[in-house]
């Protein structure tokens, strides 16, 4: 199976409180951008890689990555802007699928902030595809109670349901798919992409609302999404410790 990978790292990175783009910050010196993008070469699945940069970063994200090849590697890496949301943001990636890996019919959508995602989830996620499912979602089980809410009028909001915890994965990147079936959600979708109360979180997302199976595989806690400055002090310790 011949797959490509979409790396999105055009995200503003507000919450972290850095200057600098999230994809761009460093993390052991190195940016979680380039961290991302050797955990999926590492995998020896990816044939290509395609990072959505933000917009007024494209040259300093391409030089990352000199030659157009991801360090240490002979993988094809294209850069391409970044969309308004998550959503269009990986849509700017399909669209550069075959300049990195023609004819390719797989595709992992992976996120910059998840740096730390190692070689072996990857090939989890891989192998699902190669046994026939067409969307497979890596996550890890909820250790918190989890309550759905309805937000009040006056403010506050009131607990309607407590979900069985058994019942719920916390999902992680990166995320398999077929890609036609991927290119086909994002394009039935397309409305919602520049809309951020409309964009959809997940790429697992589209696919469910075509009512599409998505297969569940175990994830791992090195996965963890960098949003805080106290996820990128966990992400030290997790990297010195490995």
């Amino acid at each position: 199976m011949r797959c490509a990978a979409v790396l999105t790292a055009a995200g503003s990175g507000t919450r972290l409180g850095h200057a600098l783009p999230k994809a761009l910050v460093p993390l052991g010196g190195t940016p979680l951008l380039v961290h991302a993008a050797r955990g999926l070469v590492a995998s020896g699945v990816v044939d290509g890689l395609v990072v959505t940069a933000p917009d007024g970063h494209l040259g300093e994200v391409a030089s990352l990555f000199p030659g157009g090849r991801v360090p240490g590697s002979d993988v094809p890496v294209r850069v391409v802007r970044g969309g308004a949301t998550r959503q269009a943001s990986v849509a700017a990636g399909l669209a550069a699928l075959d300049d990195v890996a023609p004819g390719c019919d797989a595709v992992l959508v992976h996120d910059a902030a998840r740096c730390l995602a190692g070689p072996d989830l990857v090939r989890r996620v891989v192998a699902a595809l190669e046994a026939g499912h067409r969307a497979v979602v890596p996550g890890v089980p909820v250790t918190d109670t989890v309550k759905r809410v309805v937000d009040l009028p006056g403010g506050g909001a009131r607990v309607v349901e407590t979900p069985e915890r058994s019942a719920l994965r916390a999902v992680q990147t990166p995320q398999g798919f077929t890609r036609e079936l991927l290119e086909r959600a994002h394009r039935l979708g397309a409305e919602r992409a520049a809309d951020e109360t409309r964009a959809v979180s997940d790429d697992a997302g589209l696919v469910e609302s075509l009512g599409e199976e998505v297969h569940l595989v175990p994830g791992e806690a090195a996965a963890l999404k960098i949003t805080t400055a106290a996820d990128l002090e966990l992400a030290e310790r997790l990297l010195s410790s490995s």
